[in-house]
């Protein structure tokens, strides 16, 4: 069975949630991490994880939505990082793709959120689009640990993220037929690596194009063990061991 570390199940984008989060036993998913990215959706993944045994969850703010940059949603962060179910900050990041005429702006609020996750000794979960330089040097300053979300860089930026302490989130790019990511991972270790679908986005072939869910992993997770040679089986046991390496979440099953 698989964890889905970074899915965005909100009722904004399914209406069918219920349905989803009661069946991820039977779709072979142990846990999924529902990431949120701004107060709404912060707040919604308080209320899913208190809901479903197996969800749990991560309090972000999203680089595009920086507009929810404030103290409302700061503080909603830290007034619930010590629930026993909130195991990262995430979803956070840099992103110059959609803007960048406010790199500072977004610069001062990943490092504003990499301090809260300091504090509290939480994971982060990492956005990255078209901001490598910048990210690798502020989390190179700031020193946390946890998971560079939808890696789909080099071989020489994958290993510049593995030395600061952080596993690389694989998801549906990696089936795409495009895609050099196969490339790249056969020269990275097992130990580096989790897997992720981002749901509702990036669906993995053969359903591209359709609305994703995390029951689609098991694409993904297909892939990669033709990659490294493993069973299914294996490739398991080697993932949960990397997901309990980097959280804690004790007896909790």
């Amino acid at each position: 069975m698989y964890t889905d570390t970074h899915c965005h199940i909100f009722s904004s984008d399914y209406e069918n949630i219920d349905i989803i989060l009661k069946n991820l036993k039977p779709d072979n998913i142990k846990r999924i991490i529902i990431n949120g990215f701004d107060y709404k959706s912060n707040n919604e993944v308080i209320k899913l994880i208190n809901k479903y045994k197996n969800v749990y969850g991560a309090l972000g703010i999203h680089p595009n939505n920086i507009k929810d940059y404030n103290e409302k949603t700061i503080n909603h962060i830290i007034n619930n990082i010590n629930h026993p179910k909130i195991i990262a900050i995430g979803e956070i990041g840099l992103d110059y793709f959609r803007n960048n005429n406010n790199k500072s702006n977004q610069k001062s609020l990943l490092i504003s959120l990499l301090n809260i996750a300091k504090d509290y000794n939480k994971p982060v979960i990492i956005h990255n689009r078209q901001s490598t330089d910048d990210l690798l040097k502020i989390l190179k300053e700031y020193k946390t640990k946890g998971i560079i979300h939808s890696f789909s860089g080099s071989y020489e930026t994958a290993i510049e993220f593995i030395k600061l302490d952080y596993k690389l989130g694989i998801n549906g790019i990696l089936t795409f037929k495009n895609s050099k990511l196969n490339e790249v991972l056969n020269k990275i270790p097992i130990n580096n690596i989790l897997l992720e679908t981002d749901s509702p986005y990036i669906t993995p072939e053969p359903h591209r194009g359709k609305q994703n869910e995390p029951k689609y992993i098991n694409y993904i997770a297909k892939k990669l063990s033709k990659i490294y040679n493993l069973s299914e089986t294996e490739l398991s046991c080697h993932l949960e061991k990397n997901f309990h390496s980097l959280f804690d979440i004790g007896a909790r099953k």
